[in-house]
């Protein structure tokens, strides 16, 4: 190492030769490394350091070089997947060793071209990594196989932009390059025999890099690697599932804070990154056809949905956002809360215990500010947004489905098929199946499972997800008595402390009650949820399904009825039967004669409704949001602490994005999860809650950010995958909009106060100059104190005789006292009407809705017949000139052939 070349180029140049790279390599590579590191330590101290110098300069400029490096170490050969492996020593090592080098065998035979790195230039020497290409023969023969659309012709269609006015939202828009990447093209179905059909300029970056890795995935699922207990064993997912190999993943373009150097390609990470990811750009559209070049269309119509929700979320914001208002505006003129905080009124109207023996008698006007907060939600307003929004769900999926098909045409997949992932077997299947069967389509055996084998399964599923929901109304339940027996304690704990005087304005036992209660409830909602999840994997497992295809459709089926109940059963329970068989004093009804069932405030539940379904509607956002960001985020910093580094600057691209977190085959699945659970919410309890949409709004605008910069930043680069719709979720979607219309008309009609005000207005009222007047004491009923049983009444002596109670009865002096009256019946019976005429009215407006908007846009009907046209006449004019060029070889090959024949008999006739 004293050779004075390298020590001056070093010293004048500051950069190593290639001697001096092959001299440390074999220190730092070979298998003798240990004793050149021996030998250095036994050199003199200067030459010592000048070594270390070496290394340390080689094992940066090394860094430095390939840590972003997407290609093999040629330099020319791109890296279109990663397999990784822990070369453990346990039992089963030998049997992982041989599948490894069957499948990778297999692999090579397929025409793909694999490069192993060694444990020892991992960066925490125990990890190999095998780096995939796929030349261009393999790619162009699976690109046929698979139908991948490849452009053919560049499209003589303009871009259409579908929002008006859009000069106006010049702010809003991306740059055009961003945007738009590529031009428009007439597409077909790529064909090897007609490669000079299609515009290939050049053959390295003719196929989009997810189209590559694709292509890799599909050759890699369907790869055998030996035959175990007489069965053909093949796919890489079965080899994940034994712990063969530990990853496999596509490489991310590079390093997601700054562009890539050459020779690597443009790194659209880093661009997404800089247009999308970040939460500074919340007002931005999103750059829809880029997310789609890069994950793929099954991840972009996602991002697709989720934005077009997000504005069609803006419209009902700002209508609800107006009703809002308009209760804050008339709160104070509202002639119900003006009487109830009135001391002449609702000062003097005594009302009864709402809890046995330690509740006392009190005063109506001590609910004076509950029943203005109450008129916020509980006004005028609340009929025309729980119509309006019955409309707004049906403009919403229907124009949904036009987004849909224009998205359809503009990424090739009008004429989409199932993608073959989805329908392959599953190794789980696989193993468990000890009989084959003959596959009509295929032709080939199959493992089968006869129907009474998987019997007991779904039974055990089934009870499974029963008993789960019945757990979930256990603590639904167990909240309520919760409720119940505090109600009580916080009731008599006001009374007896004079230092709450001021609070109890505002804070009263019942907000109190229905404040810890909702906070409780959302509190065992997330922990029942993190038990199921787990539960309702295993329990799918456990059913053995065929396909990926069954396996998600279950799973689904399981997680949205258990998270339906577990999010909804709460809001039902406080619209439909909080305050609904209560009895009255008296002969109130009890829980497990136990507990005395809960009443409603007197301005009515649906206050109640509205603090329910914040909490439980906000809570909800605020944990998924802080959980999706941080919980990638805490893994992946413990990952790299795990391989001894915290910085990028020190390892390959392939480490890199190995350390990252693994966005999962249900990593879309629970994103539409959240996302349907939460148009549950602004869709099914919206008449209780206008600022629903607002909130939904907001939390929308950060979702797509926060989803948009883990996946970019904190995820693996997930598998491409086509899908033409949002699947299942769209009949989902469907299912919730047609039972809003009912529960929005029943939450209108029971929770609401709407309609006893509106019947007292048109046939009780006596006052035609204020009509309202005298409502409240209306809507109360009275009952003789000596009435009470002993048990349930304070022992203390009262100077009243009556207290009042919310109900229509008749008074204690009446012949049929405490019977429902005539007006009750009254009221019963405009409920039953208004839903009637609510949910007709509604749906003849979603049936007409639904006729007059076309599912295809007539622009896109258009294009789709011209792209059709101009396929067709392309693929026939170069049919055409392909036969024309044929024919002309040919005739030219038989003239020459005649004159050869005719020389021939010249010669003969000649020669005689």
């Amino acid at each position: 190492m004293g050779d004075p070349d390298v020590v001056e180029m070093v010293q004048e140049e500051g950069k190593l030769s290639s001697r001096e790279v092959d001299y440390i390599n074999e220190m730092s590579e070979s298998p003798s490394s240990r004793e050149t590191s021996f030998l250095i330590s036994k050199e003199p101290a200067p030459a010592k350091r000048f070594n270390l110098f070496l290394r340390r300069r080689l094992m940066f400029e090394k860094d430095r070089q390939s840590k972003d490096s997407i290609f093999f170490r040629d330099g020319t050969r791109q890296i279109d997947f990663v397999l990784s492996y822990v070369d453990d020593m346990k039992k089963e090592a030998d049997i992982k060793a041989e599948r490894r080098k069957e499948f990778e065998e297999n692999l090579r035979k397929t025409g793909l071209e694999l490069e192993i790195e060694d444990k020892r230039n991992s960066e925490d020497g125990r990890t190999f990594f095998v780096k995939i290409h796929a030349p261009w023969e393999v790619l162009v023969t699976y690109a046929e196989v698979l139908g991948i659309k490849m452009p053919i012709k560049e499209s003589d269609f303009p871009r259409a932009e579908r929002i008006p006015f859009s000069y106006m939202l010049g702010p809003l828009k991306l740059p055009r390059n961003v945007k738009h990447p590529h031009p428009e093209y007439f597409t077909a179905q790529f064909t090897r025999h007609r490669q000079e059909l299609f515009l290939i300029e050049d053959e390295s970056s003719f196929f989009p890099s997810s189209a590559r890795n694709r292509i890799v995935y599909y050759i890699l699922s369907r790869c055998p690697f030996g035959i175990e207990e007489g069965k053909k064993k093949f796919g890489i997912e079965r080899l994940l599932t034994s712990h063969t190999y530990s990853a496999a993943y596509p490489l991310h373009d590079g390093q997601y804070w700054k562009q890539s150097e050459s020779p690597n390609p443009v790194n659209e990470r880093y661009i997404l990154h800089q247009n999308w990811a970040r939460l500074s750009y919340f007002y931005k559209e999103q750059p829809l056809d880029l997310i789609r070049n890069y994950y793929g269309e099954k991840i972009g119509i996602y991002f697709v949905f989720l934005g077009f929700y997000t504005e069609m979320l803006s419209f009902a914001a700002v209508v609800g956002l107006a009703c809002f208002i308009y209760g804050l505006l008339s709160m104070n003129g509202n002639s119900s809360s003006m009487e109830i905080c009135d001391p002449k009124i609702g000062g003097q109207i005594i009302m009864c215990p709402l809890c046995d023996l330690v509740c006392d008698y009190w005063r109506l006007n001590t609910t004076c500010l509950a029943s203005k907060f109450s008129h916020l939600f509980d006004n005028e307003s609340t009929v025309f947004f729980a119509i309006f929004m019955g409309i707004w769900v049906t403009l919403f999926l229907e124009f949904w489905k036009q987004r849909q098909s224009r998205l359809e045409y503009e990424w090739d997949l009008v004429d989409f098929e199932e993608e073959q992932q989805q329908l392959q077997l599953r190794p789980e299947f696989e193993a468990m199946c000890k009989q084959r069967k003959r596959n009509p389509v295929t032709k080939e055996m199959e493992p089968y499972m006869p129907l009474y084998s998987r019997i007991p399964w779904y039974f055990l599923s089934g009870a499974t997800v029963t008993l789960w929901m019945a757990l979930v109304i256990a603590c639904m339940v167990a909240v309520i008595v919760y409720r119940l027996s505090v109600f009580a304690t916080f009731a008599s704990f006001m009374e007896s402390e004079a230092s709450l005087k001021h609070v109890k304005s505002f804070l009263t036992p019942q907000i109190t009650t229905s404040l810890t209660g909702s906070c409780l409830n959302f509190i065992v909602i997330l922990i029942l949820n993190f038990f199921y999840e787990k539960i309702s994997a295993w329990i799918t497992k456990m059913e053995i399904p065929r396909t990926y295809q069954e396996y998600e459709s279950s799973i689904t089926l399981k997680m949205f009825l258990f998270q339906f109940v577990n999010f909804y059963s709460s809001c039902f329970y406080v619209a439909f039967f909080k305050g609904k068989f209560v009895g009255y004093p008296g002969k109130y009804t009890y829980l497990f004669n136990v507990w005395r069932s809960e009443e409603c405030d007197p301005g009515g539940c649906l206050i109640e409704l509205t603090t329910q379904l914040t909490i439980i509607m906000t809570g909800k956002q605020i944990f998924g949001n802080i959980k999706e960001a941080i919980y990638p985020m805490v893994l992946n910093w413990w990952r790299r602490r795990k391989a001894r580094t915290n910085s990028e600057k020190l390892y390959s691209r392939w480490e890199q994005d190995h350390d990252l977190e693994s966005f999962g085959s249900l990593g879309l699945f629970y994103e539409y999860l959240e996302t349907v659970i939460q148009f549950g919410f602004v869709t099914l309890f919206v008449a209780s809650f206008p600022l629903a949409p607002l909130l939904a709004l907001l939390n929308n605008i950060i979702e797509i950010r926060v989803d948009a910069w883990k996946l970019t930043t904190q995820y693996r680069r997930p598998v491409a995958a086509k899908a033409h719709s949002i699947g299942v979720w769209q009949d989902i979607l469907y299912g919730m909009a047609v039972l809003s219309v009912a529960t929005n008309a029943f939450i209108v009609a029971f929770t609401s106060d709407i309609i006893p005000r509106l019947v007292y207005y048109y046939a009780y009222s006596k006052n035609a100059n204020e009509p309202m007047k005298g409502y409240v004491n209306d809507s109360l009923s009275t009952f003789l104190i000596a009435d009470f049983p002993n048990h349930t009444v304070p022992s203390e002596k009262r100077d009243f005789t009556t207290c009042r109670y919310r109900d229509y009865r008749y008074p204690p002096d009446h012949d049929q006292k405490y019977f429902h009256n005539m007006q009750y019946w009254h009221v019963l019976a405009a409920k039953m009407t208004f839903i009637i005429v609510m949910e007709h009215i509604v749906f003849l407006v979603k049936f007409l809705l639904a006729w007059m908007i076309p599912d295809v846009p007539k622009d896109v009907m258009e294009r789709i017949k011209r792209e059709k046209l101009m396929t067709i006449k392309i693929l026939h004019d170069f049919e055409l000139d392909k036969l024309k060029e044929n024919l002309k070889i040919n005739s030219s090959e038989f003239s020459k052939h005649v004159m050869i024949e005719e020389n021939k008999v010249q010669l003969a006739k000649s020669t005689i």
